[in-house]
């Protein structure tokens, strides 16, 4: 798709315009509703985060559950067969048939089984992808659904090195976080305000043209170097 504007033909040629371009109205200036000059933001439904698969989660807690269920299961089919039941379960029933609500282990036991149910309650209801910042969707017709994403350390290193490229700055470091971006400069000449000036109206720029469907805001400060 060429980068040029649509231009109406001259003559009176009937050709339909070309796929992807919008359709010419009477005064020679592109429908609105049509091609890609008419593509919607979807910038609501594309700034849903990604979700993680969860894979090495979902591995220990099925592996374990399985022994768990499966050594379980075992036992009870021994003892069902006429065997005597395992040590462990033996001494499992006696401690907690003798031990009271109030005892420590029992507490800590307790916390510790709360502690990994909330840890897999979050991981099961939060998408994770932290790293990842989704970028703005535009619906053209005939592409189908295509989500994009920005990695938060590609996306630093590219206003890092839009920020070393202002006139005064001699080192940047750049923090992009899913709501604020961080930027910490050191200038060595031209005075701090007019640097951090230039500097607030680059990294702004540079943020929107990155496409990030909610575009964080920028945080700016700007000191000398230390002397000696």
């Amino acid at each position: 798709m060429s980068a040029h504007g649509w231009r109406q033909p001259t003559g009176d040629s009937d050709l339909p315009p070309e796929p992807g371009q919008a359709a010419p109205s009477a005064d020679g200036t592109p429908e609105a509703g049509s091609g890609p000059t008419a593509a919607t933001d979807e910038s609501d439904r594309s700034a849903r985060r990604f979700w993680s698969t969860r894979r090495i989660p979902a591995a220990l807690v099925a592996l374990l559950s399985a022994a768990a269920v499966g050594l379980l299961l075992y036992d009870v089919v021994s003892v069902r067969a006429g065997r005597s039941a395992m040590r462990w379960r033996r001494r499992l029933a006696e401690e907690l048939a003798a031990r009271p609500l109030d005892d420590v282990w029992m507490i800590v036991g307790a916390a510790v089984a709360m502690a990994l149910g909330l840890w897999l309650f979050l991981l099961a209801v939060t998408p994770g992808l932290r790293r990842l910042l989704p970028m703005r969707q535009t619906d053209i017709p005939g592409t189908g659904e295509v989500r994009a994403g920005l990695d938060r350390r590609a996306a630093a290193l590219v206003l890092r090195d839009r920020a070393v490229r202002v006139s005064g700055v001699q080192s940047a470091r750049v923090a992009v976080g899913r709501r604020k971006v961080k930027a910490r400069a050191r200038a060595h000449f031209r005075d701090l305000e007019e640097v951090r000036a230039d500097l607030d109206a680059t990294l702004g720029e540079a943020v929107t043209s990155l496409g990030l469907a909610r575009p964080p805001t920028v945080t700016v400060r700007v000191r000398r170097p230390k002397k000696g």
